[in-house]
């Protein structure tokens, strides 16, 4: 895939570009709580502001329906970009309103704005090119030139990822052209290639898991959706999240596995607890020993041990999704346990790769460091389907 970049769009003196970024962070309150995806946004902008383009920025922010709603403004996150640009912000109270355009007809050379949530207009995620016309055209109308950088959303086909890019010289964003090598790397892996996967639900990686199987030497197994794959192989699982719908699937991978030859690794040990409650009462269990009344919440100390040891000789590692209920202190040692055993492969030269969404949040409040890491993705979503061999819309759109 040779996508078009900034560097193809000429001199961008006196230019409105308007850059669809991904600055869809956690918020707490108004408080934003991970502001991963805001940080990696702001190399692009630097790039453009350094050459004098005059920068429109548009993003959303959670999923409000189609209006606006004062809890999803991106007012707070815009203020943050400022903080992280050392430079003033403008807000418009709008997107494609009389407040945008007024914010963008008085930008200078090298000024940055923001416009208000992508997802305040139904245009933005309607179904089909009709319903998304207007509103891109009115996007498309306040900019010269269009740069996607929001790796987050290139596998949705809406009006700010797609339809905009059809009607304007367009470029990808240095994120998104990043995310692209480190995921390209990721399709012809140095071996051994370990894929640690967890989460809550089996049926979000259905896909990957299958593309999966053709490409990995070793799949590990963590999170939620462990559950399913131990009810598969016959095991009780208590009060445990359970897909029984998925439980034949699982169970054809399972085959499928040991047929091509790749490792599935499952815990040994679980971490059970009476409720899902960082102070319920919790035990470690044999997997295949939940009692009939706790629920597993994380992987147990002798699994976390085996993961790493699984990790240990790997030249290539992707990781998608917490082993465990992270968030609450009890049951976060199984993600902290693969979070360091990536650290180490990357020590030791490999190419390690943190799929975004809860698991880079889970780095993070953990205390990790980016660079802990060769590559911290900023968009589970779109990582996951690109490794399922899927065509991302908002990167086919910038193909030369």
């Amino acid at each position: 895939m040779t996508l078009r970049t900034i560097d193809d769009l000429g001199d961008l003196r006196g230019k409105t570009v308007l850059l669809r970024s991904d600055l869809n962070v956690p918020m707490d309150g108004g408080r934003i709580t991970d502001d991963g995806r805001i940080r990696a946004s702001v190399p692009t902008i630097q790039v453009l502001t350094e050459r004098g383009a005059r920068v429109v920025v548009v993003a959303h922010l959670g999923r409000p329906k189609g209006k606006p709603d004062p809890q999803f403004s991106l007012r707070p996150v815009a203020e943050r970009l400022g903080e992280l640009l050392g430079a003033p912000v403008t807000v418009a109270q709008d997107t494609v309103g009389e407040s945008a355009r007024s914010v963008v007809s008085s930008l200078q050379d090298g000024q940055v704005a923001v416009l208000e949530n992508l997802r305040f207009e139904p245009g933005e995620t309607g179904k089909t090119p009709q319903e998304r016309a207007d509103f891109a055209d009115r996007l498309a109308g306040l900019a010269d030139v269009f740069v996607s950088d929001g790796f987050g959303v290139v596998h949705r086909e809406q009006a700010s990822v797609y339809d905009v890019a059809e009607r304007l010289p367009h470029a990808a964003g240095g994120l998104v052209v990043t995310e692209v090598e480190v995921l390209q790397r990721l399709t012809d892996p140095q071996r051994p290639y370990v894929v640690a996967l967890g989460g809550a639900k089996v049926s979000d990686k259905l896909g990957v898991i299958a593309n999966l199987l053709t490409t990995a030497d070793r799949l590990l197994i963590g999170g939620g959706m462990v559950f399913t794959f131990l009810k598969a192989q016959g095991h009780e699982v208590g009060s445990s999240l359970l897909e029984e719908d998925q439980v034949d699937t699982v169970r054809g991978y399972l085959e499928e596995a040991e047929q091509r030859g790749v490792e599935i690794v499952l815990p040994v040990d679980i971490v059970a607890a009476t409720a899902f409650s960082a102070d319920a009462d919790h035990e470690v269990v044999p997997a295949d020993q939940i009692p009939a009344d706790r629920m597993g919440l994380d992987i147990g100390p002798e699994s976390a041990a085996l993961f790493a040891s699984k990790i240990e000789d790997a030249r290539t590692v992707f990781w998608n999704g917490p082993m465990g209920a992270f968030e609450m202190a009890p049951y976060a040692a199984g993600t902290k346990a693969v979070a360091e055993a990536l650290v180490a492969a990357t020590e030791a030269g490999a190419t390690t790769v943190v799929g975004g969404g809860d698991s880079a949040a889970a780095v993070r409040e953990l205390g990790f460091a980016e660079d802990d890491f060769t590559h911290i993705s900023t968009g589970g979503g779109a990582s996951l389907e690109y490794l399922e061999g899927k065509t991302l819309p908002g990167l086919a759109v910038l193909e030369k």
